[in-house]
């Protein structure tokens, strides 16, 4: 039985740095993707003739929550607009992707469970009373042409079949047809089982696999999550499991897993697919509301506040499809790419790098992190990431203004028109903890009781100490709390416009390279570092002058280039042999130093 529920974007609102950084997303890439991007412009789901599969439900998945979080009424109707056809075009038996009869036995029907997923964001945002019945009928047909045989999981489908228990948990809760239980069992049957893969992840190959596809996987990571109370099972902790052998061999130190696209070990110059960071960050907001277990909303800020950030520029009109831990440069490599099966431009910023999937699917990264600041259970409201944001829901009205995580304070206000219990989540790596300007004894959870019709208003503080943590190969990186900070690296953007499958890539959403203006060849001589923060700008996590760095001591050492490259270090410093005196150096959060090393070795 899930533990806490989520609220909607019509009960949860931005304020702060959390509303300015949505604002960005909505004047940039997000917000005009359907104005330049023909794959969502004249995609086959409104009518056209472009792409007709993932990437119109992929965009909207993100794009509709961020409209109602804005309550931005263009884009709102812009949403609309797109449900809208999509609705015209489901036929009487419930089949709605645009695909022709005689190609349905062979459509691999992951469009089925991405547009039934998105079908429930849109009810959950607008309360369209229409989504209901179509997303019954979206199901009855799957479940109808699955027990025929006509259809059958495979490829994406196969691997992303949890995904579908998003729409059936909706339906559940409205409906107590049988056929919906059966469903759930025909694709828990016919599904991938990735606990038999495990043995797969422990070793990095230059061949791509559905079994080593690093957004198959971190999807996966919930699957257990959404689907053990429909499947009548008890929750096993199967995601333990499967987080244990990824991050022990494919780990990084902002705790992705490497993935380029498919699974690529321990080295701080692999890359990781940007719809992994947005996909996973999904996987632990579904896992923490399962679970309540704060580690899961600890990772999922560590990948909110780090790699999602470090994947799109500072205006959100440009992204990576490869981000690297130790990346010192983002040039097009004209001879074998680093990577184990991507192109030599995954990692340049860009309209759709290497491939056009993130292009559409970053946008969820966001809107549904700002989902996720409350969640609530009866009276019992929880306060799970805490990042500046109001709650105005069913006669209770929360805000909670911070600048965390560049500032550790935190000031909630409360008001309901009945008693009801507020629990505010606290980190395992808070220090000295006050409550309303008391030292407290510091616990997971904190529970403060909110009196009928009573103004009730509480502050929280604690420390955050910033800390070596070791990483493989003998190397460091600097972590204090849910940020890691990284060396930057100056650069000079150079831009290239140009026109490829029939769409004009033009400022601010051409190709970037990013060609480095200063020395990468570092490492820590000192494991003490000084903290200094200042305010948050109109672009939160910006990298010409994030609100938060670390100060710390170096020495120049020998690093080198990995054999064969002249843009890519060496995976390991050809020399830890220090080359100069220690000098002091300004460390930024991990998102914001664009170019960085993130992992030195301390000499």
């Amino acid at each position: 039985m899930r533990k806490w529920d989520f609220y909607t974007a019509k009960e949860i609102k931005p304020s702060g740095w959390l509303k300015r950084q949505l604002r960005l997303q909505a004047e940039g890439l997000s917000g005009n993707l359907d104005k330049v991007w023909r794959d969502v412009r004249d995609s086959r789901w409104i009518g056209g003739d472009a792409e007709g599969w993932e990437r119109v439900p992929y965009w909207l998945d993100g794009f509709i929550p961020l409209a109602y979080l804005l309550s931005d009424e263009d884009m709102i109707s812009r949403a609309k607009k797109y449900i809208d056809a999509i609705l015209s075009f489901q036929r009487a038996d419930g089949w709605i992707c645009p695909c022709d009869d005689k190609d349905i036995p062979t459509y691999d029907t992951w469009a089925v469970q991405l547009i039934s997923k998105v079908l429930v964001v849109y009810y959950e945002c607008s309360a369209d009373e229409r989504i209901p019945d179509v997303v019954y009928r979206v199901m009855k047909n799957y479940y109808t042409l699955l027990k025929s045989g006509t259809v059958k999981l495979f490829r994406w489908g196969e691997y992303r079949w949890y995904e579908t228990f998003i729409a059936i948990n909706f339906l559940k809760g409205r409906y107590t047809d049988a056929w919906l239980g059966e469903l759930a069992e025909m694709l828990y049957a016919e599904g991938k089982d990735y606990t038999t893969l495990l043995d797969k992840w422990k070793k990095p190959f230059n061949k791509w696999t559905l079994d080593t596809h690093i957004v198959n996987i971190v999807m996966a990571l919930k699957a257990e999550a959404v689907c053990c109370d429909a499947l009548g099972k008890e929750y096993s902790g199967e995601a333990d499991r499967l987080y244990e052998v990824l991050s022990r061999y494919n780990g990084t130190a902002v705790g992705l897993f490497t993935g380029d696209e498919c699974l690529s070990g321990l080295s701080p110059i692999q890359g990781t697919e940007l719809c992994s960071v947005v996909e996973q960050m999904y996987s632990y907001e579904q896992i923490f509301a399962y679970t309540g277990e704060g580690k899961w909303a600890e990772r999922l800020e560590m990948l909110a506040f780090n790699a999602l950030v470090a994947g799109i520029s500072d205006d959100m009109w440009t992204h990576q499809y490869d981000q690297m831990s130790n990346q010192i440069a983002c040039r097009r490599l004209p001879g074998k790419p680093i990577f184990r099966t991507n192109s030599g431009e995954a990692h340049l910023f860009g309209l759709e790098p290497h491939f056009g999937c993130c292009t559409a699917n970053f946008n969820q990264g966001w809107p549904k992190l700002a989902l996720s600041a409350f969640m609530h259970r009866g009276d019992r409201v929880l306060s799970a990431i805490p990042i500046p944001s109001v709650l105005d829901a069913d006669g209770i009205r929360i805000t909670l203004d911070t600048e965390y995580p560049f500032k550790n304070g935190f000031v909630y206000n409360a008001r309901a028109d009945r008693d009801i219990s507020l629990t505010v989540r606290i980190p395992s790596f808070a220090r000295d903890l006050t409550v309303n300007g008391v030292p407290t004894v510091k616990s997971e959870e904190i529970t403060f009781n909110i009196l009928k019709d009573t103004d009730t208003r509480v502050e929280i503080s604690y420390d955050i100490e910033p800390m070596l943590v070791d990483r493989p190969h003998d190397l460091k990186c600097v972590r204090c709390g849910s940020l890691v900070f990284s060396l930057p690296i100056e650069y000079e953007a150079v831009s290239h416009e140009y026109e490829k499958d029939g769409v004009l890539r033009k400022a601010p959403y051409c190709d970037y390279e990013y060609i480095p203006k200063s020395d990468f060849g570092y490492a820590y001589s000192s494991p003490f570092f000084k903290v200094e923060r200042g305010d948050v700008s109109d672009i939160p996590f910006c990298s010409k002058n994030p609100p938060v760095t670390v100060l710390c001591e170096v020495k120049k050492i020998a690093w080198g280039y990995e054999e064969g490259y002249d843009s890519i270090c060496a995976k390991v410093p050809a020399s830890r042999e220090p080359i100069s005196e220690a000098m002091t150096v300004r460390l930024y959060p991990y998102g914001s130093a664009k170019l960085r090393m993130t992992e030195l070795p301390l000499v």
